[in-house]
């Protein structure tokens, strides 16, 4: 429409201006109005890097292609889970690396058997700062350096590089996760850069920045802590990313890391940035692995009342919750295995 601001001119006015805040603050009216500039994608594929489960029987679907083993070749599972992803806009194709998995090796591998460069990435992307998400990242991409261009971004919420720590059932004593360290991804010639409201890191892939908390039942739980300072602390990943895609003829394709924030606000959060309601897919881990059944069936209950097309948890969503969300959703859910290549749009 002529005469309104499109969507990157006002992240840019917004950034200069301070009119988004990165600590909680809702996105303003304005923001909504304006959203409608998002960059549609006419083509959208996702391969499944690492992630918790593996089958090279499972069926394919409508918008899947699986990896098939054959003797000595073989997708690796593992706690853990990373992306590639690659967008087409207007017929230019760029792409971009989301989460790290746990085992660099794994990863390694199931790259080299997919047939993907990762040295190609536009960006890359680190979800939140827990080792099953970051701790490939280094043995990754020191052995792709020689092909990454410097100076290619590395985008990270508030506090992706802090130490964090689990308070794990029976125990009294937190357990150190470790800590992702910011000069090891500067060294290797990454622009480190920090999100902290609605980002597009590569034509057509927007990084949430803050996610508003919506939902009266998605909390994080007190298990999960951070140090801050000298005090270990709860930890609200107030930093925590998602990515999201608006397809061509679609609608949304939201995709997470663990969802602490919950993934109902997280699809909210981008219903709203994007200036859609229509969700097309809702893939990524959904951290409701130890949660209680009220839990689960309010977010699955929200869930479909969104009517996606497609639900495709993984990593952290947890045996119990898939089997509701296909309970529930059978004609829009999907099992997802690693090495599944996912196709969206023409």
């Amino acid at each position: 429409m002529e005469g309104m601001i499109n969507r990157r001119d006002f992240l840019k006015y917004a950034a200069a201006t301070g009119i988004l805040v990165a600590s909680g603050e809702a996105l303003s009216g304005a923001m909504a109005e304006a959203a409608t500039g998002v960059t549609e994608v006419d083509k959208l594929t996702i391969w499944i890097l690492a992630d918790n489960y593996y089958d090279t029987n499972e069926p394919d679907t409508k918008i899947t292609k699986r990896y098939r083993s054959v003797a000595g070749k073989s997708i690796h599972a593992q706690h853990g889970l990373s992306y590639y992803i690659e967008t087409v806009t207007a017929g230019k194709i760029s792409s971009c690396m989301f989460d790290f998995g746990l085992d660099s090796a794994d990863v390694l591998g199931n790259i080299a058997l997919l047939g993907l460069d990762i040295g190609k990435a536009n960006a890359f992307s680190l979800s939140h700062g827990h080792y099953d998400h970051y701790s490939g990242a280094l043995s990754i991409l020191k052995q792709n350096q020689a092909r990454i261009a410097p100076g290619t971004p590395f985008y990270v919420g508030e506090e992706a590089f802090s130490r964090r720590f689990t308070l794990r059932p029976g125990a009294t004593v937190p357990t150190d996760l470790g800590q992702l360290s910011r000069e090891d991804i500067e060294a290797l010639g990454l622009k480190v850069v920090e999100v902290k409201t609605p980002t597009e890191i590569v034509p057509g892939a927007y990084s949430t920045g803050h996610i508003e908390r919506i939902t009266s039942y998605e909390k994080v739980p007190a298990s999960q802590q951070i140090k801050r300072g000298e005090k270990i602390e709860s930890d609200t990943f107030p930093g925590e990313q998602a990515i999201f895609f608006n397809v061509k003829g679609k609608g949304l394709v939201v995709l997470s890391g663990c969802a602490h924030c919950g993934i109902v606000n997280t699809v909210k959060h981008a219903q709203k940035v994007a200036g859609t309601e229509k969700v097309h897919a809702i893939m990524g881990g959904f951290h409701l692995i130890v949660a209680k059944p009220d839990l689960i069936q309010s977010t699955v209950a929200d869930i479909k009342a969104m009517k996606p097309d497609h639900i495709v948890g993984t990593h952290c969503t947890g045996f119990r919750a898939m089997v509701a969300l296909s309970r529930e959703m059978p004609e829009a859910f999907t099992i997802n295995t690693a090495g599944t290549k996912y196709t969206f749009g023409a």
